[in-house]
C-alpha cells in the first residue's frame, strides 16, 4: 500500500507519533471524548477531527463521522475520502466502524449485527481514490475476518446474541419508502446510510475494516408506527455503554500483527 496515495499531496503531517492500533469510526459508543486528545489531520480532501486516546494500553483513534463545523453532518455529505485518508496518515491498519441500522427482517431494536456483505445503493458519493488509474480491488471478503472474530468473542463473552447478514446502504438523508424496503428486503437484511463508501475506500488502502451494527428501528413499512428519529436515538442512548465495552474488549483482543487477506486487497488489482 506504499504508493497508493502518492498522487495526493498531504497538506500537513500527523502530529501524533505513536502507532495507532485501531481507528473507531462513528461516535455511537462514545458519549464523551473528554479523555481523548484532539489531533486534527489535514488530508488532500480536507481536515479531519481525530481524537487520540488509550483503551487497555492500546493507542486508538476515534473519528466521529457526523461531526463538522455546522454540527451534525448528514450521511450524504460526510467526507468519506478524508476520513479514510486520515486513517492511512495515522498509519493505522484496522478500522472498527459503528453503524446504526434498520432491520428489514424481524431483528428487534437493540440487536447487534456483524455484517457479512453489503450492497451499494448510494447515488452521488465518490467511492474511490483511483481517478487516474484503473484498480479492480478485491471485495470478495469485504469485512475483515480477524476483527469480526474478536468482535464475536467480545459479544459472546457478555452473553450478547448477535446476527449476521447483508447491509444495504442508501443515499439518505431521508428514510426509505415502503416500496424501497420491499425491494431491498429481497437482497439484504439491514439498511443504513453510512457504511458505503467507507468500506470500499478502506479496501483501496489495504486497511482492515469491520463493522458492528446496532438495530435502532424496524425499516419503513415493517411497523404500524411512524418511523421517527426519537426512537432511533432512544436505542442508541440505551446501548452506548454496551457498545463501548464490546469495542474496548475487542481492541484488547486484537493481535499485534494482521493475518487476514485485507492487506493484499490491491495486490495485482491495477490494469
Amino acid at each position: 500500500m506504499k504508493d497508493i496515495m502518492s498522487s495526493y499531496q498531504i497538506q500537513e503531517q500527523n502530529t501524533h507519533n505513536e502507532k495507532v492500533d485501531a481507528v473507531i469510526i462513528g461516535g455511537l459508543a462514545f458519549s464523551s471524548l473528554k479523555n481523548f486528545q484532539l489531533n486534527p489531520v489535514n488530508t488532500s480532501f480536507g481536515k479531519v477531527d481525530v481524537y487520540i486516546g488509550k483503551i487497555f494500553d492500546r493507542n486508538i483513534a476515534v473519528i466521529p463521522r457526523h461531526s463538522g463545523e455546522q454540527n451534525h453532518v448528514p450521511p450524504h455529505r460526510i467526507n468519506y475520502r478524508a476520513n479514510i485518508q486520515a486513517v492511512y496518515e495515522l498509519k493505522a491498519e484496522r478500522i472498527i466502524s459503528v453503524n446504526s441500522v434498520g432491520s428489514m427482517k424481524d431483528h428487534i431494536p437493540g440487536s447487534f449485527i456483524l455484517f457479512d456483505d453489503f450492497l451499494d445503493f448510494t447515488k452521488h458519493r465518490i467511492s474511490t481514490f483511483f481517478d487516474n488509474k484503473t484498480m479492480h480491488v478485491d471485495m470478495s471478503q469485504p469485512y475483515c475476518p480477524q476483527i469480526k472474530k474478536r468482535l464475536s468473542e467480545s459479544l459472546v463473552c457478555r452473553g450478547l446474541n448477535y446476527f449476521g447478514g447483508v447491509y444495504a446502504c442508501t443515499e439518505g438523508p431521508r428514510f426509505e419508502t415502503k416500496a424501497e424496503i420491499n425491494m431491498l428486503s429481497h437482497f439484504a437484511d439491514f439498511v443504513g446510510m453510512t457504511g458505503v463508501p467507507e468500506i470500499i475506500l478502506a479496501k483501496e488502502l489495504d486497511i482492515c475494516y469491520a463493522s458492528i451494527g446496532l438495530v435502532t428501528n424496524y425499516a419503513c413499512g415493517l411497523s404500524s408506527e411512524r418511523l421517527t428519529v426519537d426512537e432511533v436515538m432512544d436505542v442508541v442512548n440505551d446501548s452506548r455503554n454496551l457498545l463501548y465495552d464490546v469495542i474496548s474488549d475487542t481492541i484488547s483482543r486484537l493481535p499485534e500483527n494482521r493475518d487476514c487477506s485485507c492487506m493484499y486487497a490491491t495486490y495485482n488489482a491495477r490494469i
